[in-house]
């Protein structure tokens, strides 16, 4: 079964390539991924690694928890299920159309 690894922390420079070869060395790496700003394009410091074997993902927790890339310490350890929330507006009740500042009262 595949074990998904959250990697956080690292280095604003590191690619889904780098990010793929670093953890190579403890197996199979099915996917590496560091996540980007959508309206920016850079990355957002962490990413996501997911190993064919359970047994390979730990050990790559167990070496690279809190080991140094590039001068920062970084953060390993097995993903949480993505929450789904709610998107989109929220805001007020009154929405749009003219609304008279002051009413006359008969």
């Amino acid at each position: 079964m595949a074990s998904k690894l959250f990697v956080g922390s690292l280095p604003y420079t590191t690619t889904s390539d780098d990010l793929q070869q670093l953890f190579a060395q403890f197996g199979t790496v099915a996917s590496a991924v560091v996540i980007n700003d959508r309206d920016t394009g850079r990355s957002k410091g962490f990413g996501f690694v997911e190993f064919d074997n359970d047994d390979d993902a730990k050990a790559a927790i167990k070496q690279l928890d809190g080991s140094d890339l590039d001068g920062r310490r970084i953060v390993v350890n097995e993903a949480k299920p993505r929450e789904d929330k709610p998107r989109g507006g929220g805001g007020g009740g009154d929405r749009g159309g003219f609304k008279p500042r002051f009413e006359k009262r008969y």
